[in-house]
């Protein structure tokens, strides 16, 4: 059996003489302190408020047109460092309602540190707020923007070193962050794409993507096409054989697209045969209507009545029920707290104090415990009934 040695050294007078004082010593060191508030800040929390401010202010300062879609450059003294995949919550008033949209930040985080942070708006139909920011904002603007926010993002803990990017339309925007975070040493892995467009004239970032590839060997781009066949390029959708034809053996697949991109992937993931962790999803706004869920039972015709609390005060306002109860809210003029639109990060959190709302299975982010106690996020559900609910400011 093993022994251990312990020394131990005994309590000399020195060290009682040191205990007998330390308590007069503190003693004097209070009394002689000063009475006034402490006015400094913590460094952590400087860093905590300069990472995740509450509200950020930038300017337009350059507009890049595209095929149904505008790039803009926006502009700051300074602006918070974000990690490739995150997005912003653009802050708007148009006409009487108020109202916020997520963006991804689709340029290089190292951009964020000079001050330059660069969104993709894309035409979209029936798009009330995508329609404004096109046709409205031009170089000069001044822009409200949330801090960065959103978890699809590389981690190189649960990640593998290879990733395969599928993305769809607009949905290049958080692999272009990527890419060119990958290109610029700040991020550290292998990203191969595969980028679904209809026509060769619809992809956005093309000339953008083509420079990344000249640039460094960790990023490749496939680009597919659906209505459109062209040398050098695939054609049809992105598939699970697609897939497979350009993955490495051990990847972590990340998608970013339209709904329907999403609903045809849910079918093709499975034959992957990928590990859940190994498979992120980014966040899909709710869709102009809740017909679009086989499992809504409503009546999308009916307008109902929200008796709504907030800030110590009762109103009321008109709820359509084929939109989600965050739009009746917002087009009312109250500016309810938001930022995915999704059901997914709980911004938006409110109680339901009476009446019956539809949330989908693939949209209800409520934690166990919300649900049971009668939570929901507004933006992704829709009125069954006249409702009754309490939103909490920002």
């Amino acid at each position: 059996m093993k022994k251990f040695n312990f020394h131990i050294k005994p309590i000399g007078l020195l060290d009682m003489l040191h205990f007998k004082k330390m308590v007069p010593r503190r003693r004097e060191i209070l009394r002689s302190g000063s009475l006034e508030p402490i006015t400094a800040v913590y460094g952590v929390n400087r860093l905590a408020q300069s990472l995740h401010p509450k509200q950020q202010k930038a300017v337009v300062s350059e507009i890049i047109p595209r095929k149904d879609a505008k790039t803009y450059v926006l502009k700051a003294g300074k602006l918070a460092y974000f990690r490739a995949g995150q997005y912003v919550s653009v802050k708007l008033k148009i006409g009487g309602a108020v109202t916020a949209r997520p963006y991804t930040l689709a340029g290089s985080p190292a951009r964020a540190l000079e001050g330059e942070y660069e969104i993709t708006v894309k035409k979209a139909q029936d798009g009330f707020v995508s329609d404004y920011i096109l046709a409205n904002w031009e170089v000069g603007t001044e822009v409200t923007l949330s801090g960065p926010e959103g978890p699809f993002s590389y981690e190189p803990l649960r990640d593998e070193k290879e990733v395969v990017g599928l993305a769809g339309g607009s949905g290049i925007t958080p692999f272009m962050a990527m890419a060119r975070a990958i290109r610029d040493g700040v991020e550290d892995f292998s990203l191969t794409l595969l980028y679904g467009s209809r026509t060769k004239a619809d992809i956005l970032y093309a000339a953008e993507l083509e420079e990344i590839c000249a640039a460094t060997d960790k990023v490749r781009v496939v680009h597919v096409l659906s209505e459109e066949k062209a040398e050098g390029f695939e054609h049809g959708f992105i598939d699970a054989e697609l897939i497979q034809k350009y993955a490495p053996e051990n990847y972590t697949l990340y998608i970013c697209g339209p709904r329907a991109m999403h609903d045809f992937l849910s079918h093709e993931i499975p034959g992957l045969d990928l590990d859940e962790k190994h498979i992120r999803r980014e966040f899909v706004p709710a869709p102009s209507s809740p017909e679009y869920f086989k499992s809504y039972t409503g009546d999308a015709s009916q307008v109902y009545t929200l008796t709504l609390h907030f800030l110590g005060e009762e109103k009321e306002i008109a709820l359509r029920a084929d939109e989600p109860v965050l739009t009746a809210i917002e087009r009312a003029g109250i500016a309810a707290p938001s930022r995915c639109r999704s059901g997914e990060c709980g911004w938006c959190r409110s109680r339901l104090i009476g009446g019956e709302v539809f949330i989908p299975e693939s949209m209800d982010g409520r934690r166990l415990a919300d649900a049971g106690a009668g939570y929901v996020h507004p933006c992704s559900s829709w009125a069954l009934s006249n409702l009754e609910m309490e939103i909490f400011p920002e």
